[in-house]
């Protein structure tokens, strides 16, 4: 096909070519018998013009799959097979085989060396699946060069993808430093021929996914400039569904329930690698265990030439065959250190370690990281210190620009604070050394080598965690209200969650962590904000007291978390009680008392109250006029859930006039786009379709969804209950047909997002009944109004307004 035209007629010119062929080579795999194709005219006209015919298998087929007549014909296998090799074999079978020129070699004997024919063509010529030429879409790091051995790893992995035609997906998991990821860095590079998209994913950090999506979507050219991150994200993974021969890594894979709605369906391949061998339970696994002796000895002769057999098996077995360990002892000794002083410290260092417990392999891993270290000491102070700083943060990759920006206020670190050169100066030796993977972009340390240099520690540690608090306190993006910062909160708060577990309460670190806790709830992640704001809570209350101010803002976060999991019962009972300690301990009108004032209001209109809550709010709002001021961001939080509550209670005119003057300060003192001005918005159209002014309304919901989706993310609570309303309004004016398709699609993703029972997908279901009911569907709509009322009436309760609204809407049903 290089010598035809686009025009020309394609039948033809098969037809042409087969007739003048003396020979047709066929390259067989399962998709040559694919449906739809040409193929069995190729084929049949090739015998029935009793041409030569070459059979060529580039893909495992078994004889079943063939068509009969073609089950008896001699073929030659290529796949497996590299370039040169298989240009041999094909040109073998074409030609036929040779008479033999010489007598065969006597058995033992090393065979004779055979020049290979090499394919000669044109300069343009398909790329061999085997081939070292890269996909077209790849982002894979550089091949490790002094990668050995986990040949059985490799083919069984595979052979396991191969085997299943759709979705292929495995699992590779082990405990750290095993060596998963070089196994899948080896897999990517060895088989990079045969995909035309291989996509590597750092998937430790679950929050990041969405992002590494989205830049695949960018060089796939499916990106939407109107979409958001995550909207981008999930559309490439709908996309790779039509595409053949991609290959999706996700590297340290810890959580499988919150990663697998990640992974892509379609006819390509996924590979995972993970320490959490729960991965069994949702995909085919493969656990790896340390290298054999032989691969060991393998790798060590390979990195260090001068190391005799005999030195590597010994020093294999003093480090217990892990790869990590293996790494990091030859980078000590490719550095210069002598083996035998090596073998020396590593003995004394093995002893000692192992004298304290009996884990294979971290003992060994703890004596090449002591030794690196002491080298390190001698030669590079600043990388040192710097190594020791790393230790207290996350397992998650770094950013060395809060390294840069924090360098002047890093106690520990030697050297001038201004040198140009820091921080690659002394990443530069931590990497040779195998103790650090660093890139121009971040540094990442295993968590292994970390656990062991806070081990080592010294009296200096309280200076260090000094310097890590400092870090982390620079490296604050700013306002976690603003959804611009959240990509760098996310990062950040992985490494504060870290810092307080290996350096337990600091005060120096307080502010920021409740700062994260705020960034966890209003980006829509309440169950991590739970996990932290509870965990700060205890400790603070345990050390502080539970009427300490920075206990009662844990509390406080605490409660916020709890709302936003709609565990309303519990919200209230943690704000009564926050309420009466803030109003003891700080005043009846201090800023943190009517915020928790504020939150139980709210917590009542969740649970019903909306009577109670009108007066909380009533009063909160009053106080924060004349403590804060008319526009402060606080008092007109509380102008708009007391518009809310009226709106629940009815009084709509009343309602309306207040949402409007709130959304004009709102939008003068934060902006258009503030996720505060948008609730605001939302609060107004709503109110305005209460009052019958539907196309007004709906013109103004539309406005709100393009806004939330462009701010927060498709996926976002308050992005979902705009789509819900907008189905709303629409079936208001009549559209039911595209108010259903909304409400259903809503519907689904609340389902995925907030979970079945959540109130406000309980909503969504209840509003996609109704207007089935309106479509004339009743049938399908009694179903969900009973599943929605027995959902509603063991959540909310059976005298809830919601509850009520579903058993009415049934009785009419």
């Amino acid at each position: 096909m290089w010598h035809w035209r686009a025009g020309d007629d394609f039948v033809k010119r098969m037809s042409t070519a087969l007739a003048k062929a003396t020979a047709v080579v066929a390259l067989l795999s399962p998709s040559y018998f694919a449906e739809g194709r040409y193929t069995e005219e190729e084929w049949t006209a090739a015998l029935a013009l009793r041409q030569r015919f070459v059979p060529m298998v580039i893909h495992p087929l078994e004889t079943s799959e063939l068509p009969p007549i073609l089950a008896p014909r001699i073929r030659k296998e290529l796949h497996g097979l590299d370039e040169v090799t298989a240009i041999a074999a094909l040109v073998e079978a074409v030609r036929g085989p040779m008479p033999a020129t010489s007598a065969p070699a006597f058995p033992g004997a090393a065979a004779p060396t055979e020049s290979v024919p090499r394919a000669a063509g044109s300069e343009v010529r398909p790329r061999f699946p085997s081939s070292t030429g890269l996909p077209a879409i790849w982002n894979v790091r550089r091949r490790n060069p002094y990668f050995t051995g986990r040949a059985t790893v490799i083919d069984s992995l595979r052979s396991k993808l191969l085997a299943e035609h759709h979705a292929a997906v495995q699992a590779v998991h082990g405990m750290g430093g095993i060596g998963k990821t070089q196994v899948a860095l080896e897999y990517a590079h060895r088989f990079a021929g045969q995909y035309d998209l291989v996509w590597w994913i750092d998937a430790e950090q679950a929050e990041q996914i969405p992002q590494h999506y989205a830049e695949l979507a960018t060089r796939l050219n499916v990106a939407k400039l109107d979409a958001d991150l995550e909207a981008n994200a999930r559309n490439v993974v709908r996309h790779l569904q039509s595409l053949d021969r991609w290959l999706i890594i996700l590297d340290n894979a810890e959580d499988p329930e919150r990663l697998k709605a990640w992974l892509p369906d379609g006819s390509g391949h996924v590979l995972i690698t993970s320490r959490n061998s729960k991965w069994d339970v949702v995909v085919p696994g493969l656990r790896l265990d340390v290298f054999t002796r032989e691969d060991s000895v393998s790798y060590l002769t390979s990195r260090l030439p001068t190391l005799t057999p005999a030195w590597a098996d010994s020093l294999a077995h003093a480090l217990g065959d892990l790869a990590l360990a293996l790494a990091q002892a030859a980078g000590v000794l490719s550095d210069g250190m002598p083996l035998t002083s090596y073998r020396k410290q590593l003995k004394t260092h093995t002893a000692k370690l192992l004298a304290q417990g009996d884990d294979p392999g971290h003992a060994p891993l703890a004596a090449t990281v002591t030794i690196a270290t002491e080298s390190l000491s001698d030669g590079h102070p600043q990388a040192m210190s710097l190594l020791r700083l790393l230790a207290f943060l996350g397992p998650d990759p770094i950013p060395t620009d809060w390294l840069v920006a924090a360098r002047s206020q890093l106690t520990t670190i030697p050297g001038e604070p201004s040198d140009p050169l820091w921080p690659q100066a002394a990443l530069k030796p931590l990497a040779r050394y195998g103790l650090v993977y660093a890139s121009y972009e971040t540094v990442q340390i295993h968590r292994l080598t970390q656990a062991i240099l806070r081990d080592q520690t010294g009296p200096d540690a309280t200076a260090i965690q000094g310097d890590v608090a400092a870090l982390l306190t620079a490296a604050e993006p700013g306002d976690p209200e603003l959804p611009e910062t959240w990509p760098q909160w996310a990062v950040l708060t992985s490494h504060l969650i870290a810092a307080r577990h290996t350096m337990g309460d600091r005060s120096d670190l307080r502010s920021t962590l409740l700062n994260a806790a705020q960034y966890l709830v209003l980006s829509a992640q309440p169950q991590a904000a739970h996990d932290l704001a509870q965990a700060l809570h205890h400790a603070w209350a345990a050390s502080l007291g539970e009427d300490h101010p920075e206990t009662l803002s844990a509390a406080h976060m605490l409660s916020e978390a709890l709302d936003g999991l709609a565990l309303y019962e519990e919200a209230r009972r943690m704000d009564e009680d926050t309420l009466e300690r803030r109003r003891r301990v700080l005043g009846q009108d201090h800023p943190d008392t009517l915020r928790s004032a504020h939150n139980l209001a709210v917590a009542l209109a969740n649970l019903g109250h909306h009577p109670e809550a009108r007066r909380m709010h009533e009063d909160t709002l009053e106080r924060r006029r004349r403590v804060l001021g008319q526009d402060h961001p606080d008092t007109l939080g509380s102008a708009h859930n007391l518009a809310v509550t009226l709106a629940n209670l009815g009084h709509l005119p009343e309602s309306r006039r207040m949402d409007e003057d709130v959304l004009e300060r709102r939008r003068r003192v934060l902006g258009q786009d503030h996720p505060d001005t948008l609730r605001s918005a939302h609060s107004l159209a709503v109110a305005l379709a209460a009052l019958g002014h539907e196309t007004e309304s709906r013109r103004m919901i539309e406005d709100v969804l393009e806004r939330r989706r462009r701010v927060l993310g498709q996926d976002h609570p308050d992005t979902l209950r705009s789509a819900h309303n907008l189905a709303v309004t629409l079936a208001a004016l009549g559209h039911l047909p595209e108010s259903r398709r909304m409400v259903e699609s809503t519907l689904e993703r609340l389902r995925r997002v907030l979970g079945q029972d959540h109130p406000d997908t309980l909503g969504s279901a209840h509003e996609l009944a109704v207007t089935l009911h309106n479509l004339g569907h009743h049938s399908e709509a009694r179903r969900m109004h009973e599943d929605t009322l027995e959902r509603r009436g063991r959540v909310l309760g059976q005298d809830h307004p919601d509850t009520l609204r579903s058993a009415h809407n049934l009785a009419t049903c």
